[in-house]
């Protein structure tokens, strides 16, 4: 029989840029209101305060900054991520960000397992999935599931003025969806356990990455 859904859903997000004035935080900031709309308890972490060193996997000491936000990511049940396009793909600073949830690599269960997690981005041209495609894929490297509905924002700077308010209701309604969408689904994974321990051993068979899954690979 299933347990009872949590009555607390905590969506965490993550994004901007190292802009002042971010089109992709402004839309994470819309989509994360969705999500407490939906009755989810809220945190965003803007990747220009957070102000992250470069990831650096031989580090002794990990940066306050690094703990906070891996710390309330780990608790959550859903996340959204909102970067720029840059170049075709998401922004370095952003990557940076994902690449410090590594730290979690030692909990159990590790990194993002059973997590939702949402994803938009923001582009100055008229494409932006290239970097909801790249985001797709750090999702599932660290065992979470992306929800189907995605928002690439093409043209951005036309959408939201200087103060980050959206100028197309279209687009509010649409990044509302999502984060409500992220709620709805993380207050329905949070009913069960969704990985089976059998998927859990494939994916530490794999793709090792704690470091008892890569002795235990290397042993083979």
């Amino acid at each position: 029989m299933a347990t009872e859904t949590k009555d607390r859903i905590r969506v965490v997000g993550i994004g901007g840029s190292m802009s002042p004035a971010s089109s992709s935080l402004a839309a994470l900031k819309i989509a994360i209101e969705g999500a407490r709309e939906a009755g989810a308890e809220t945190e965003v972490f803007d990747i220009r305060v957070l102000d992250l060193p470069m990831y650096n996997p031989s580090a002794k000491e990990v940066p306050d900054a690094v703990r906070r936000m891996s710390d309330a990511v780990y608790v959550a049940e859903g996340l959204l991520w909102s970067s720029p396009l840059y170049h075709g793909t998401i922004s370095g600073s952003f990557k940076n960000a994902l690449d410090w949830l590594q730290v979690l690599s030692d909990r159990k269960p590790p990194l993002l397992t059973d997590k939702v997690v949402g994803l938009l981005s923001a582009a100055g041209g008229t494409q932006g999935l290239q970097a909801v495609n790249t985001m797709e894929f750090v999702v599932r490297a660290l065992r979470g599931w992306a929800v189907p509905l995605v928002i690439p924002i093409a043209e951005a700077w036309r959408v939201f003025d200087n103060q980050g308010f959206s100028r197309d209701p279209k687009l509010t309604e649409l990044l509302h969806a999502l984060g409500g969408e992220v709620a709805r689904a993380a207050r329905q994974f949070s009913r069960r356990e969704i990985t089976t321990p059998e998927a859990a051993k494939a994916e530490a068979q794999l793709q090792p990455i704690t470091k008892e899954e890569v002795a235990a690979s290397q042993k083979r």
